[in-house]
């Protein structure tokens, strides 16, 4: 389903999150012989993980990467957190990525974007359109379980990896994002992988408190274990609740 895209286009640059998708998309472009170069914008909203993620599954493919620093907080329309700040921080990244892309002489941008990001006018995919970025997976009808599946066929350590948000999404629309703030819901959220738990979030309820949201398999666990979770978390959050509705 995608060769077509890749014949057409033998060399691209992909905007690459260390995700699913987009590790997929280089595992694809690259098994297709194209000339296939990864481009990762580090900005104060990624995780260290996230990072490490990408190093690992470019280095096992035998994909380059460069890596590129982004200051979103430098910009006002996204450190406001205004109720399109994921508009402003994706034009942002994109941006990036292009000027590292066109420097290295590639003229087609790609990212990860699948078929089941289509609905509706997100805040994203315009950013998408009006940057002129690819998204082949999308376009050749796959699907997040397609990719997975596929991902695990090829053997990339990504194919069960769980959806992950940037961090700003921690934090409400209309409190100011910090770079303390940011530390804060990192550290917390790495304590709790620390002691066991998977595919959650920690999210800022201001002014001082964190609210924990997991899968529903979780939760029991999660009660048993309130003592444990709660000094995990104290060092950064005054009060600390979890969410009954699962993530």
């Amino acid at each position: 389903m995608l060769v077509p895209f890749f014949e057409e286009n033998p060399r691209i640059a992909v905007a690459y999150s260390g995700g699913v998708d987009s590790s997929y998309l280089l595992y694809a472009a690259k098994t297709a012989g194209c000339d296939v170069h990864a481009y990762y914008a580090k900005s104060q909203f990624q995780p260290e993980f996230e990072l490490n993620d990408a190093k690992k599954l470019t280095g096992s493919i035998g994909v380059p990467m460069t890596v590129g620093t982004l200051d979103a907080l430098g910009c006002e329309d996204i450190a406001n957190n205004p109720p399109d700040r994921c508009y402003h921080c994706k034009s942002a990244i994109l941006a990036k990525l292009w000027e590292m892309a066109l420097a290295d002489g590639f003229t087609v941008l790609c990212d990860g974007t699948n078929a089941d990001d289509m609905e509706g006018d997100r805040a994203g995919m315009r950013a998408l359109r009006e940057l002129g970025v690819a998204s082949p997976l999308r376009d050749a009808g796959l699907s997040k379980e397609d990719i997975r599946r596929m991902s695990e066929q090829a053997g990339l350590f990504t194919h069960d990896k769980p959806s992950y948000a940037c961090l700003a999404t921690r934090i409400p629309s209309g409190t100011a994002i910090t770079e303390e703030l940011l530390e804060k819901i990192e550290r917390a959220e790495d304590a709790l992988f620390k002691i066991g738990f998977s595919d959650f979030r920690v999210r800022y309820l201001p002014p001082g408190s964190a609210k924990i949201q997991m899968q529903e398999a979780q939760l029991d666990d999660a009660a048993v274990r309130r003592a444990e979770i709660l000094a995990a978390l104290r060092p950064w959050f005054r009060d600390v609740l979890l969410d009954l509705s699962p993530r």
